[in-house]
């Protein structure tokens, strides 16, 4: 028994047809959206490529901007077929293709939908790609004379002056590396001499941050070197006093900008995928009560149109048995084969 069957006369086939074709063009809209959205998300990813660790984030865009043109050109196409289709010589032309044409936009939706599921699950991936990438970037930030990673310094500190935060989970973790390059450091110094004997590495580490670190809206003058000590400062308290500085780590905060925009651009691609499905749905009803018109000669006649000839599960043992023949037919052919080969080789 068909699932979820309709009648159609020559009046619905038409405004089915008509509207499946405005539809289309409004998705070839919805699809030129993906693509912007895909595209502008990888310009985002690219500004900070600097400080994340590997290419792995760049997926969501890729794929937003792929969907996005495959949508434009899926759709375009069934605009044109509904368009023809009020034509009976010129939808003769169509219908062999129509079921495979069907079956690519069901597979179309299914990848589509996992993508707006991307969207909202790759923030696992993209906290890792950047805590590890901020951690290179701070490790680097001192090599403003090494060719290769003298725009590091200038790039951590626009970032930290535009998202508001200091290091990679704090301003603490300013305190584990040397980001002072050893070029302004004075060796004849006895402090920096006791500094850097003091650590088993030879690195000089202060309990200070980068001046980016600042947040301008402390009313008090910036605090950003013997931040731990108290007696460096009048009337100071590194653990009860606020500090002066952005509290927030970097990681935490790009990790909120981008995904409110993967969010975002998650919950406007299910919309859009949900338009995608009723699209199919209407394109299917349109196909099947113009297959099942009684004469074509004779447009005027009612048709029935439906969503599935059988219902699920018969559909679905159907799918199930044509799998299993295909993979005999190879079988076969495979067997045919080297059965051929097996004279030659004698």
């Amino acid at each position: 028994m068909a699932l979820l069957k309709v009648k159609f006369d020559q009046k619905k086939r038409v405004k089915l047809a008509q509207g499946l074709w405005l539809m289309n063009w409004f998705s070839v809209l919805a699809g030129i959206i993906i693509f912007s959205l895909g595209l502008f998300l990888k310009i985002e990813l690219r500004k900070r490529s600097d400080v994340m660790n590997n290419s792995e984030s760049h997926f969501v865009p890729n794929s937003l901007i792929g969907m996005g043109v495959l949508s434009c050109v899926f759709n375009s196409l069934a605009g044109k077929i509904c368009y023809d289709a009020l034509d009976p010589a010129k939808y003769a032309r169509w219908k062999p293709w129509l079921k495979p044409y069907l079956a690519i936009c069901v597979l179309f939706n299914i990848v589509l939908f996992l993508v707006a599921l991307c969207c909202f699950l790759l923030r696992g991936s993209l906290e890792n790609t950047l805590g590890q990438g901020l951690k290179n970037g701070m490790k680097y930030y001192r090599d403003t004379d090494t060719p290769g990673r003298c725009f590091m310094k200038k790039t951590i500190d626009m970032l930290q002056i535009e998202f508001k935060c200091c290091g990679n989970n704090g301003f603490r973790d300013w305190f584990e590396i040397q980001w002072i390059s050893n070029r302004y450091l004075d060796f004849s110094s006895k402090e920096v001499k006791d500094r850097i004997k003091s650590n088993v590495d030879g690195r000089y580490l202060v309990d200070g941050v980068p001046f980016s670190c600042c947040n301008p809206s402390s009313p008090r003058p910036c605090i950003q070197y013997q931040i731990t000590n108290n007696s460096a400062h009048y009337s100071y308290d590194h653990q009860t006093e606020e500090l002066n500085l952005w509290v927030r780590g970097c990681r935490a905060a790009l990790l909120s900008y981008y995904s409110s925009l993967m969010n975002s651009m998650g919950v406007v691609t299910l919309l859009i995928w949900l338009f995608e499905v009723t699209i199919t749905i209407g394109l299917r009803y349109l196909q099947t009560s113009l297959d099942r018109v009684p004469n074509p000669e004779e447009p005027e006649s009612e048709s029935e149109g439906w969503l599935l000839e059988k219902s699920v599960p018969e559909t679905w043992k159907a799918f199930l048995e044509s799998v299993k023949k295909l993979g005999k037919g190879n079988q076969v052919e495979a067997e045919g084969a080297d059965a051929g080969q097996a004279p030659e080789a004698g």
